[in-house]
């Protein structure tokens, strides 16, 4: 239904009177402006929804109605945002929510989104009852000698039917909890104390959520119901997003985290303001802010990570005073004031990086060069205005290439496992760095025209054996770039099957179809699906993805990660090819590699051990119930010890190390949430996890060392199997290639 007044919530007979005398008690906390309760759109929202809506049912790539069917699959996927578990709300409730179904369009359309607010407002009271509830269970303690199992995977259980049946549902919940402390050696006070803090610190968390918050919950489900990709980002998540694209912001260079009411420094950017001043160190925390060289400095204890992360960001060249507690120190420590000048800061962690693997089989030792690239980042803005060092994916992958070269490396593996896409642009110039020109991806948008999109530049930046290593988190543009390196018969495609995006996004920025006069970004922007892209051989990703010539094991996420398993995924097609030619035959030599890795794995004790660990995740994530017995959950501790302490000893006797977690204890369940360890051990346990020997990436680049084998001892192969018979071998030069092509809206 379209253009009918907003439907006023059946819930106003039986909460909002409860909201009201409770507002009091959903202040946000301590040391921050509560928030006004109850919550309520602004008239900017209400715009956002609109416009949004009129951009969604016009220029999506599969455009559909904003009406009763489309308000149905708002409400479901509100609700899933909102409950996925079932444990805040009961079926009387959503029986009172059941109007609602054919509702929110009509909230959308005439900008009246009291409905979807008031569903945020009762969604807040119940989280702050359900913990208190849990944290008044905590008085009594519990009696774990009886035959009870507590369910904890809920995603395809009912609501709870009344309130008797939630309360036995947050027991079992809270029993649980107990349980795994006391499964790890925690004495009973010791565990009241830290499940008090942690209910405390859950509902503190909850009360400061504000109404961004709860527009951005419900236009995230209208956004997600179109499609799985479609977004829609509030001012917050579009200034992170915009950051996450172009790798650097300004600020101070620091990595913060909530932990208690304080934030905490994780980590310290190289070459930032933070870590140059020599005054601020992992562990510190940061308990207030001042502007300039004398503003007022404002207490952040208890503040929301995102808020505090606000105002320490700013202009570059602007100052920032922090007043900071020692991590070093007790909490009644001496407070330090701490003054930095606010500068661009690279985020070098999701930049590609590089390293070279000694791969040794007999008497025979190769170099194999591994670029590790987590995003296809591009930074839009600095290329419009002309900066020559904006930050660019090929540009830094290019620059890696040359200094492998240098390094006399024979082979290249791209690693672009979990590298979840990003700029369309640059998953076309960084194909043209391993082929010398040619289409390289179909894109077809809305009314089904067709454009290809390649490299017209002369030229390649590595011409030898290259392969890519791929799984199920690899998505969108890496996918692009993965099947045209198959397609071309460039490289070998090693691991297991990719995600299956294959849209395309756009970006758009709501404000500049504003009639506010602000300069504060306040509409947020749409991340809209608007194409779909193709391989150049006709097929498309879209759910198949990008299958490897050389198969890994799979870890079994794939029944729920990937473009199959959402229910509004766009179906497999099909176009007509592009005009391309493969640059070389790898069928020439793929059966042959095929057999030398099945005969390598097949002896290996690390891959032994990586199918065990494979399978053992498998079985404990495929549990969906847990039994709350102390003697049954003993004797399945002791069962995880014992398999947890094998796998310890053959890492020990394959590769030196203790664990892959480092900590002898680490492997079992500590009953601790992550922000209630301490940093300390957390980064040593992350640290000691990336000691570990890569299995996989260690595998791949054998492969490549029996490709060159076979290339170095036969030169006809050599000719079938090297990009354009090997002609490029003596002449490639590694230079950034120019890319015409880049427009930031394109986001697949």
């Amino acid at each position: 239904m379209k253009f009918r007044p907003a439907l006023v919530l059946l819930l106003a007979l039986t909460a909002t009177c409860a909201l009201a005398q409770s507002a009091a008690d959903l202040g946000a906390g301590t040391g921050r402006k509560a928030a006004s309760w109850p919550l309520t759109s602004t008239p900017s929202e209400a715009q956002a929804a609109q416009l949004s809506a009129r951009f969604l049912t016009r220029f999506h790539y599969d455009a559909q109605p904003l009406d009763d069917a489309m308000s149905a699959r708002i409400y479901k996927a509100y609700f899933k945002l909102l409950d996925g578990e079932k444990v805040f709300f009961t079926q009387a409730e959503m029986a009172k929510f059941a109007p609602l179904q054919t509702k929110l369009d009509d909230a959308i359309w005439n900008q009246d989104l009291s409905a979807p607010f008031s569903v945020f407002n009762l969604y807040v009271q119940r989280a702050v009852e359900r913990m208190t509830y849990a944290r008044g269970l905590l008085k009594q303690g519990f009696d774990f000698s009886a035959d009870e199992s507590y369910t904890f995977d809920r995603e395809h259980a009912d609501w709870p039917k009344d309130q008797a049946e939630l309360d036995d549902l947050w027991r079992k919940r809270t029993m649980n909890d107990w349980l795994r402390l006391k499964l790890a050696g925690k004495p009973d006070a010791e565990i009241r104390k830290t499940l008090d803090k942690r209910y405390a610190g859950y509902i503190e968390r909850v009360k400061q959520l504000d109404g961004e918050d709860a527009f951005q919950t419900f236009m995230t489900a209208y956004a997600e119901t179109t499609d799985p990709h479609t977004d829609y980002l509030g001012p917050r998540a579009a200034q992170n997003f915009d950051i996450a694209m172009k790798l650097s912001l300004e600020g101070i260079g620091a990595v913060l985290q909530a932990r208690d009411d304080y934030t905490q420094i994780r980590e310290l950017v190289p070459a930032g303001p933070a870590i140059k001043s020599g005054k601020i160190q992992v562990g510190d925390r940061i308990v207030g802010v001042g502007q300039g060289d004398s503003g007022p400095i404002t207490d952040v204890i208890g503040w929301r990570l995102d808020d505090v992360v606000n105002l320490i960001r700013g202009k570059k060249d602007t100052t920032v005073r922090l007043e900071v507690l020692p991590g070093d120190t007790g909490l009644d420590g001496k407070h330090e004031i701490v003054t930095l000048v606010r500068k661009k800061v690279s985020i070098e962690e999701q930049a590609a990086k590089k390293k070279i693997v000694d791969i040794k089989d007999g008497d025979v030792t190769r170099k194999i060069g591994v670029i590790e690239l987590p995003t296809f980042y591009s930074d839009f803005g600095a290329r419009s205005a002309g900066d020559k060092d904006f930050k660019s994916a090929t540009r830094d992958v290019a620059k890696l290439l040359g200094e492998l070269k240098t390094a006399g490396v024979q082979g290249v593996v791209v690693d672009l496992r979990n590298n979840g896409g990003g700029s369309l642009a640059e998953a076309n110039s960084l194909t043209g760095l391993f082929i010398d020109k040619g289409p390289v991806v179909q894109v077809r948008d809305s009314k089904g025209q067709v454009e290809e999109q390649g490299d017209d530049d002369a030229g390649m930046a590595w011409s030898g054996p290259l392969a890519v290593l791929v799984n199920r988190g690899t998505a969108s543009a890496s996918e692009i770039f993965s099947a045209a390196i198959q397609d071309y018969h460039r490289g070998l495609i090693v691991g297991e099957p990719t995600f299956g995006k294959g849209t395309v996004q756009n970006l758009v920025d709501l404000d500049r179809f504003s009639q506010s006069d602000s300069e504060q970004p306040q509409l947020g922007e749409l991340k809209m699906t608007i194409q779909e892209f193709f391989r150049i051989n006709g097929g498309s990703t879209q759910l198949k993805g990008v299958t490897p010539d050389i198969a890994f094991p799979k870890n079994g996420d794939d029944k729920d990660f990937g473009e199959s398993t959402y229910d509004n995924a766009l179906k497999w097609t099909q176009i007509a090819p592009a005009d391309y030619q493969p640059v070389a035959n790898l069928n020439a030599y793929l059966p042959q590699l095929l057999q030398l890795h099945g005969d390598r794995v097949a002896k290996s004790p690390a891959w032994k051990l990586m199918l065990d660990e494979l399978a053992q995740y498998k079985t404990m994530r495929d549990k969906t119930a847990i039994s709350l017995n102390l003697a049954t959950r003993e004797v399945e501790r002791k069962q995880q010890d014992a398999i947890q302490s094998d796998f310890r000893a053959r890492h020990k006797a394959i590769d030196g190390s203790d664990a892959t977690l480092g900590d002898e204890q680490s492997t079992l369940d500590d009953g601790l949430n992550a922000n209630e360890r301490s940093l300390k051990s957390e980064l040593k346990q992350e640290k000691e996890a990336k000691k570990a020997k890569d299995v996989q990436l260690n595998e791949t680049a054998h492969i490549l060392f029996d490709a060159i084998g076979m290339i170095k001892a036969d030169p006809k192969l050599a000719s079938e199997v090297l990009p354009y018979g090997g002609k490029f071998a003596s002449t490639a030069a590694v230079t950034p290639k120019a890319d015409s092509t880049a427009v930031r809206p394109a986001q697949p």
